[in-house]
């Protein structure tokens, strides 16, 4: 059975990185990596046509262009939303063949979240380890801001925030900004999502350019490239 475990059981043990590409995988995999485990991989869902992450919209490129900055070797999959499980279970069974069977995934407090990742790892008997799990919210971004962490604002859902938002860096007064919007400030309930290009776990910053701003189905995304 996948179990939920503390990081001190597996300190110097291999482990993969569930990774979106945004601020709460990286803080997880920051997190890990300090209590001393090692990562073996990161695994990134792509949409089915193979362009962009499932969950954020960042462009494949960029994904790599993260995986090598951290030094980490990107596992990737390509689906819809009706078949994202199947093939997110397929990535976790490669991933246990090359002998790492503990999971490190970003969630914060939305329980079917960890539900699902409790129930999907379990079918290959990985292990899931949330490194942020019931951590304050803001006292989460205040550390993920105080490591000196890059991140901009790449999608927004409209009907929480207005446009202005898009493109913006997460820093102090963003976080104001947000908190005076009257949306949780972390994003946790889907009000934006992030790409981290920079931090004390990336080697070098990553080069990101924005091409365009596109209005589409409730939110705006920022589209990108490699600067």
């Amino acid at each position: 059975m996948g179990v939920l475990i503390k990081g001190d059981i597996f300190k110097g043990k291999l482990f993969f990185c569930s990774f979106s590409g945004g601020k709460d995988s990286c803080l997880a995999l920051y997190q890990i990596i300090c209590q001393g485990a090692k990562p073996g991989y990161l695994l990134t869902m792509l949409d089915e046509n193979g362009e962009k992450s499932r969950s954020h919209g960042i462009p494949k490129i960029l994904i790599e262009e993260q995986a090598k900055s951290l030094n980490i070797p990107v596992i990737f999959r390509q689906a819809t939303w009706n078949n994202y499980e199947k093939e997110f279970i397929s990535a976790l069974r490669e991933i246990k063949q090359k002998g790492v069977n503990i999971g490190v995934f970003g969630d914060i407090d939305i329980q079917t979240h960890r539900d699902w990742v409790k129930r999907v790892c379990s079918t290959c008997e990985v292990k899931a380890y949330h490194p942020l799990w019931q951590k304050n919210r803001e006292e989460l971004l205040d550390e993920f801001i105080k490591l000196s962490f890059k991140a901009k604002i790449i999608v927004l859902k409209s009907e929480n925030l207005d446009k202005s938002f898009l493109g913006r860096e997460i820093d102090y007064k963003t976080v104001a900004d947000l908190k005076a919007a009257g949306v949780d400030a972390s994003g946790e309930n889907g009000e934006y999502h992030t790409i981290v290009t920079n931090g004390p776990i990336f080697s070098s910053e990553i080069p990101v350019k924005e091409i365009k701003r596109i209005d589409h189905q409730g939110y705006w995304f920022l589209t990108l490239g490699v600067g």
